[in-house]
């Protein structure tokens, strides 16, 4: 994997004023596969970060002893699509209460994770937890991670647009929504 800062990813996939967005959600091919879809979503790139482990392949992450999981990074334009709609689209991808796992993918690896790049993206992906706890629409309390965005370790070109070069859909979709 490669090595990005949030600022790297900014400057060298659109003009200034985009935004970078970094979601855990499970699997990340399918994550991806809709995330780029979003209007206003100008590149996607899958990787890993929130671990120690420099430089960690997708193979060594998936053993869960790198303490990375398994992320979407999204730049996009802010005038098409807010943050917030982003953090809609992500709490719909999976389920938010599971903790270190989604569906039958096991380890931290997967766990539901925000990783903010500022603290108004802080205080939207936090809102959005709270409210989906208030809502009493989950039988569970949301166990997503909301935390600082580090170092995004870009993974191998192979798990880039995964689900598009094979011609299939995904499978993120949390049908409890």
């Amino acid at each position: 994997m490669t090595a990005s800062t949030s600022t790297d990813a900014a400057h060298s996939a659109s003009p200034t004023d985009s935004g970078i967005a970094t979601f855990g959600a499970g699997c990340f091919w399918g994550v991806e596969q809709i995330l780029s879809r979003q209007p206003g979503v100008t590149s996607t790139a899958v990787g890993c970060m929130g671990g120690p482990v420099q430089n960690p392949t997708s193979e060594w992450v998936c053993t869960d002893t790198t303490e990375h999981a398994e992320v979407v990074q999204v730049t996009y334009d802010p005038s098409k699509i807010s943050y917030a709609a982003l953090i809609d689209v992500f709490r719909h991808l999976h389920d938010p209460t599971q903790v270190g796992r989604q569906g039958h993918d096991v380890g931290r690896q997967y766990r539901s994770a925000v990783f903010t790049h500022d603290d108004a993206q802080a205080h939207v992906a936090c809102e959005m937890r709270d409210a989906i706890d208030a809502s009493g629409k989950l039988r569970k309390p949301v166990a997503t991670e909301i935390v600082p965005a580090t170092t995004f370790w870009k993974g191998e070109s192979y798990h880039q647009r995964y689900f598009d070069r094979r011609g299939v859909d995904g499978c993120h979709l949390y049908p409890a929504w």
